[in-house]
């Protein structure tokens, strides 16, 4: 990362890492506050963030036959009542119409949190024999969730998200799709975002309203916080019995579908910010940065360089990459600052002695480091450029994530751990939900996953000295 602050405005992380944030998300133009609480305004930079995460996410979704589809956003009341664990799950957080015009509305109607009971009260019209499954459905829209406090990207009143919605003969089928959407998420994560993942279960306390399983991608943020970055939901028949929906299987007998859902929302460029951000603002990973190069012409009054480095943006434009060019008459420092702050991979420089020697130099975003280029090896040169910067942001990360992820095997070693800095800590659980409540009142964390990848730590759980079942993380989580 550069190691030199020139962004005044903006907060050092070590100082205040909230603020920090905050900061970043305004100063690189994300995000604005509307005039409603918890609703915020994604500005065209934070959302070419996000289209470029949709596209990698919608390509992937095809590939395995998902096809898009859009619901309604209203749910009548009666319809989100059908499933009593979803409703309860998600009741504290519905906002409610209830004027239609002028008209009070016979019955209130709620607008989405989600959308499991929309799709089921479409398939229960829809399926009626084992020829019309599997139904791989994927929505993009935006959802309402009443939350009390708010921040930006990571917990907004509405917010953008995917929520795929998938109905099968068998539970094997479910569990497949449910286990195959979590690794695309992973997968996204550490091959296009830079951000390694840890895969998992959540306990029967965290998971999703109304599901049988969930499954959950966990990130280690800069300071040590866990992000739950993405999730896969198994349902089991539990809303297909809810809401009669049945098909006639091969044996001509009639039969429930097993369900999943899975999504994951704009939260994950609050992740982003978090996990690679420095003090100079946004270090963005290439792959889904609006701009990957930035071309600054230098000493621009003179003759030939402005040409010169619209040629260079030409080039690499034509290489398939997302490239601008500052030809403002605001000062090299000026710009050096501005595409710092807003996380542009690499900057391109070309000036008079430049173009004399045939080369250009190339300053990478996440090390600082000036790379000289030989013009005859732009394309190639850059190419390979932004793929290490990629790579080197992986490394920093999951240095950061082994660095901070530690064994325990007493409560007291976890709340120890958790004063001085934090970060993932690794423990046996017996899997009794009284343990789970009482490590968070006693040492301030939150069960993140049962890692896939179990380790055998241990016999017994830390909390009551029963036998242990699983190994579980902990952390302090956003």
């Amino acid at each position: 990362m550069a190691t030199d602050k020139k962004v005044e405005q903006i907060t050092d992380m070590e100082v205040d890492f909230a603020k920090w944030y905050t900061d970043v998300c305004k100063k690189a133009e994300l995000i604005e506050y509307s005039s409603v609480k918890g609703m915020f305004i994604l500005r065209p930079y934070g959302y070419a963030i996000w289209e470029n995460i949709q596209a990698e996410l919608d390509r992937r979704f095809k590939e395995t036959e998902h096809q898009n589809v859009y619901m309604p956003m209203l749910i009548p009341e009666s319809l989100l009542q059908k499933e009593k664990d979803h409703v309860v799950g998600f009741a504290p957080e519905c906002a409610w119409v209830t004027l239609g015009g002028s008209e009070e509305l016979e019955e209130k109607l709620c607008i989405r949190p989600t959308s499991e009971t929309l799709f089921c009260d479409h398939w229960h019209n829809i399926v009626h024999s084992w020829r019309d499954l599997p139904l791989l459905y994927n929505q993009w829209c935006s959802v309402l969730r009443w939350e009390k406090t708010t921040r930006p990207f990571l917990r907004h009143r509405e917010f953008l998200w995917q929520e795929g919605h998938t109905l099968h003969a068998t539970a094997e089928e479910a569990i497949a799709e449910t286990e195959q959407q979590l690794e695309t998420y992973a997968d996204l994560c550490e091959n296009v975002l830079a951000m390694p993942v840890v895969r998992g279960c959540k306990t029967d306390k965290e998971k999703f309203a109304g599901a049988v399983r969930t499954y959950t991608i966990e990130c280690m943020m800069h300071d040590r916080k866990a992000l739950q970055s993405g999730t896969s939901h198994y349902f089991g028949t539990g809303f297909a019995e809810a809401f009669d929906i049945s098909f006639t299987d091969k044996e001509n007998k009639p039969t429930n579908p097993h369900q999943t859902s899975w999504g994951l929302s704009t939260r994950i460029i609050g992740g982003i910010i978090m996990t690679h951000g420095d003090n100079n603002g946004l270090v963005l990973p290439p792959k889904i940065a609006p701009i990957q190069v930035i071309v600054l012409p230098i000493a621009q009054h003179k003759e030939g360089v402005i040409e010169k480095a619209q040629e260079l943006v030409g080039r690499l434009k034509a290489a398939g990459l997302r490239v601008k060019g500052d030809f403002s008459e605001n000062s090299p420092g000026w710009k050096f600052a501005e595409y710092e702050m807003k996380g542009v991979p690499l900057r391109v420089e070309i000036g008079p002695k430049d173009i004399e020697a045939g080369h250009c130099v190339c300053v990478r975003r996440d090390s600082g480091e000036k790379i000289t280029v030989e013009l005859t090896e732009l394309e190639a040169r850059v190419s390979e450029l932004l793929e290490e910067i990629h790579k080197g942001l992986f490394a920093k990360a999951k240095k950061n994530l082994e660095e901070h992820s530690f064994t325990a095997s007493s409560v007291e070693e976890v709340k120890n751990i958790v004063e001085n800095g934090g970060g993932f800590i690794k423990t046996m659980w017996c899997g009794d939900l009284e343990c789970e409540l009482a490590m968070k009142e006693k040492a301030g964390v939150s069960s993140r996953c049962m890692p896939l990848e179990q380790e055998h730590l241990g016999n017994v759980c830390p909390v009551c000295g029963k036998p242990a079942q699983k190994m579980i993380i902990w952390g302090v989580a956003y």
